[in-house]
């Protein structure tokens, strides 16, 4: 069976890149990085992806236009089958996003749909929530919007600091990202108008989405 061709966008540390090639560096895995992508140059994650012997690129984004056609045309000269965002700190046009419509997901550090956006430790905990986590979705023009796939959830301590908290989420992130891929790697994953169908979820998997 062929394996997944995945294209990886990025714009920092690349830390969930990393548990991402990590899960699906073995040749029996059933999906393979083949490019990671980033609007900068400087990004630390490049260099995680080299060392690991995926292809990089580096796309200019001072003019928007321009740049989704450039992304768009990489992705495609890559082959690439699921784009996922890790980290990506760049808000993409609506008319990028519906071209890869249903085959590109984020990871949200929030249990979306609560705290969209930026800050989303320090508006948990500003609120008084019980819990926060992370959410894996699939990409719709509205940011941090869209099906969702999988998500953990993290108890906030009484005496939670964001960085504290963040932390703590980032782990979760680490854990359902790659399981998300998986899913959808392995055609277990089925999108129906705005919500997600996961076909045999088993004990072990249902662990990693309850709070702890």
């Amino acid at each position: 069976m062929a394996r997944l061709r995945i294209g990886v966008l990025i714009s920092g540390r690349g830390s969930n890149l990393q548990a991402l090639i990590d899960e699906f560096a073995g040749a029996s895995a059933p999906a393979e990085i083949v490019l990671v992508a980033s609007n900068v140059a400087a990004a630390s994650g490049l260099a995680r992806a080299r060392a690991a012997g995926i292809e990089t690129a580096i796309i200019d984004n001072t003019d928007r236009q321009a740049f989704d056609t450039a992304l768009d045309a990489r992705l495609r000269s890559s082959e690439v089958e699921l784009v996922c965002l890790a980290g990506f700190m760049r808000i993409l046009s609506g008319r990028l996003v519906e071209t890869w419509r249903d085959r590109m997901i984020n990871i949200h550090p929030s249990l979306l749909p609560a705290f969209p956006g930026l800050h989303t430790h320090e508006r948990a905990i500003a609120a008084g929530v019980r819990f926060a986590g992370c959410t894996v979705h699939f990409v719709r023009p509205r940011v941090d919007s869209g099906p969702i796939v999988v998500q953990a959830a993290v108890t906030v301590r009484p005496d939670d600091t964001p960085e504290g908290l963040a932390e703590r989420v980032l782990a979760a992130e680490h854990r359902i990202y790659p399981l998300a891929v998986r899913w959808i790697a392995e055609g277990r994953v089925a999108v129906a108008g705005e919500r997600v169908t996961i076909a045999g979820i088993g004990a072990a998997d249902r662990v990693l989405i309850n709070p702890s």
